[in-house]
């Protein structure tokens, strides 16, 4: 089983296997710091950024399949409510290592360094 899917991805390209290749290498570029910012605002305890970029990377963990909204849900219902910031660690860690394991799966597969 492939730690991502492309569905989303080949659609929205229209089977332009150039452009995947150009929004696989946004994703890699753009989704692993978002994911150490969000988390070193979780550890400085600051809600409000860590819903910031957890918002920011939802699109993009969408579209590759990741199947993190849970996750993502936790952090933002901790920044707006207040709620659930016993589950953020546990949230924020399977972000990391989802995005982690896809981003080495889509490194491989696309040729990318």
């Amino acid at each position: 089983m492939s730690s991502y899917n492309l569905e989303g991805v080949e659609e929205m390209a229209g089977g332009d296997k150039e452009f995947m290749k150009v929004v696989v290498q946004t994703f890699l570029e753009e989704i692993p710091p978002d994911v150490d910012a969000m988390n070193e605002a979780i550890s400085n305890n600051n809600p409000t950024l860590a819903y910031q970029y957890a918002h920011k990377m939802k699109p993009n963990l969408q579209l590759f399949g990741l199947e993190l909204m849970d996750e993502v849900k936790v952090i933002e219902s901790w920044a707006k409510a207040g709620r659930k910031k016993d589950e953020v660690p546990q949230a924020a860690a399977k972000i990391t290592k989802k995005v982690k394991v896809a981003g080495i799966a889509l490194r491989r597969d696309f040729e990318l360094e």
